[in-house]
């Protein structure tokens, strides 16, 4: 991510063009609103429903967030240790649908009735696309010289406990 984020500030910068940035959540739920097979698509929940893009962040902790039909932000981004009763404030009031590399290992503990899994949406540029045009038409832009990327969690080194050369 961060060799990703100086390229493009660089780029951008040298070639004094916009930076745009787009959240993978937002992406993510963006892709699983217009996805063929979103159950929701044509219901007359349609507006009741709220989408929760995961991202797989080790062990039974997902990086998530919540959005409306609209994806607009409902509930921002949050890391979350799924069990039993992740998410049951919610779940009592709407039907969700996950979604993301990390709603696999949601599947078997959110037994809800109103806990929906789509599995067909993974990250993908394809789903940045649009909001990356929107952005710019916006003109919402970020500063080159200062934009860092969101990291949820600090990044925190470790020795490995195999080593690969003796």
């Amino acid at each position: 991510l961060r060799i990703g984020v100086s390229t493009a500030k660089g780029i951008a910068y040298g070639a004094d063009i916009p930076l745009i940035s787009v959240n993978t959540l937002h992406a993510l739920s963006f892709g699983a609103i217009s996805h063929p097979k979103n159950p929701f698509s044509i219901s007359s929940d349609k507006e009741k429903v709220w989408y929760c893009p995961m991202i797989d962040a080790r062990r039974m902790e997902v990086f998530s967030a919540f959005y409306n039909d609209k994806n607009e932000i409902k509930r921002p981004v949050s890391a979350n240790i799924i069990d039993t009763n992740s998410f049951s404030d919610i779940l009592s009031e709407r039907p969700v649908l996950f979604f993301g590399t990390g709603s696999d290992k949601s599947k078997s503990v959110l037994n809800h009735p109103n806990a929906f899994f789509l599995d067909d949406v993974l990250p993908s540029a394809r789903f940045m696309i649009p909001l990356s045009n929107k952005a710019y038409k916006e003109k919402n832009f970020e500063n080159s010289a200062y934009f860092e990327p969101f990291y949820l969690k600090d990044f925190i080194a470790t020795i490995p406990k195999k080593k690969i050369y003796r």
